[in-house]
């Protein structure tokens, strides 16, 4: 982790870091002020090393402002908070004595075009967010990745305007949580680099990198190594730090496997060196956590994490060849980041398994070998070795798709059940 620019966000991460403590981070959201203002002021309460979350709804994410100001208006609940519908003083008193030097928020949102996010998140006192113009648009829609390419840029660069106010901002990358499950990991740090570099490039001086954590801990942590020395390498003199998140697929149905899963998840944050992790809570499976719910997923990941000690580093790895070629590939193509981007998905030397946008070329596959870990079963142009790849069929069945989507949650609720 590099010491620089002093983005409140990152600078409390960093020293939290320094002392050899974990930052534990709820993904929450809610549509009224109240609730979310109690929701921030829960877990700053709570008795945990933490950062505060407001997450945005699925409206807000693909620009339905109407509909979300419809739905505060019929008194239906939302999934997220409306930070663009509701008023700048309003969001500014939902923030109001809960935020500062020891308890900074982060946006998160989801949205290919985030303009009006920034904006309004920028308006309301915040200066972190996350996204990215790969991460944020191939999963979730059909904007065309030139055009996310250009609200990024864009978004950036209105990112940086808090600068005016003595402010400085800080973006997370996405690009490690690509499609949730089923993406080798190597191109999931590949990503990640990506993103964060095309965030350097216009303008951001302090960034996080991602890495959700997929279906074997042993490559996970290999990846999670190869992410920090890539950046290590590639983000001289930006403020950084690398983030966990804790499964994004098919989550536990039980209480005991979903315990375990975040478990482990900390386990991988702490033995890999990373600074902050996600936390899902015990009713993912079900329905939107309570705010008690994400208080007490903060205190089992804090407990966790002492328990842990980080292990030596060992990044000269499989998922690091693969990454590094992954990434030198794509910086070859143009100076230009974005646009880089966009020709190494043209030409296929980027391309996401089971990713359906018609930006992605779709000749790439994976699958989960007999001992849990992601394989390629295809790679298309993407400049990966030949014996990386396993020999089985391009694309799995219906049944063998949903029996990988579904690996991690069987395993988990096995072993809390075998667990008693």
């Amino acid at each position: 982790m590099t010491a620089g620019a002093g983005n409140a966000f990152g600078a409390y991460v960093a020293r939290v870091a320094r002392a050899g403590q974990l930052v534990v981070q709820p993904r929450m959201g809610f549509g009224r002020p109240e609730a979310m203002r109690a929701g921030l002021l829960a877990v700053r309460a709570a008795s945990v090393t933490s950062v505060g979350t407001l997450t945005v709804d699925s409206f807000t994410r693909v620009g339905l402002h109407d509909a979300a100001r419809r739905a505060l208006d019929e008194g239906r609940a939302l999934n997220g908070y409306p930070i663009v519908t509701h008023a700048p003083a309003t969001n500014r008193a939902v923030l109001d004595g809960a935020v500062g030097p020891e308890f900074p928020v982060q946006v998160r949102h989801g949205s290919s075009r985030p303009q009006a996010i920034i904006s309004a998140l920028t308006l309301a006192g915040l200066d972190t967010t996350e996204g990215g113009p790969v991460s944020y648009c191939l999963p979730y829609g059909r904007t065309g990745l030139r055009e996310s390419v250009r609200n990024w840029r864009e978004s950036c660069e209105l990112l940086t305007r808090v600068r005016q106010r003595g402010a400085e901002p800080h973006l997370e990358t996405f690009g490690g949580c690509m499609m949730g499950q089923l993406c080798p990991p190597s191109l999931l740090v590949a990503l990640s680099l990506l993103e964060a570099l095309f965030f350097c490039q216009h303008g951001l001086r302090s960034v996080s990198l991602s890495y959700a954590q997929q279906t074997d801990t042993g490559q996970d942590e290999q990846a999670v190594r190869a992410l920090r020395v890539l950046a290590g390498e590639l983000l001289a003199g930006v403020e950084w730090h690398v983030v966990v998140y804790t499964y994004m697929g098919v989550y536990p149905r039980s209480r005991g496997g979903a315990l375990l899963l975040l478990e482990e998840a900390v386990t991988l944050a702490v033995r890999t060196g990373a600074a902050r992790v996600i936390v899902k809570t015990v009713s993912e499976a079900h329905r939107l956590p309570t705010i008690a719910e994400n208080v007490e997923a903060l205190e089992v990941a804090s407990l966790a994490a002492r328990t842990v000690e980080r292990a030596a580093d060992d990044a000269d790895n499989e998922v690091l060849v693969e990454a590094r070629g992954l990434v030198e590939r794509v910086l070859d193509l143009r100076e230009d980041v974005g646009e880089a981007l966009i020709e190494a998905f043209t030409r296929g030397f980027l391309d996401v398994p089971y990713c359906l946008h018609p930006d992605n070329r779709r000749r790439s596959g994976s699958c989960i070998d007999i001992d849990g870990r992601l394989r390629w079963t295809s790679v298309g142009a993407m400049p990966i070795p030949k014996p990386a790849v396993m020999g089985r069929p391009h694309s799995l069945t219906a049944d063998g798709l949903l029996t990988s989507l579904t690996y991690v949650q069987r395993k988990f609720d096995g072993l809390a059940l075998a667990s008693g």
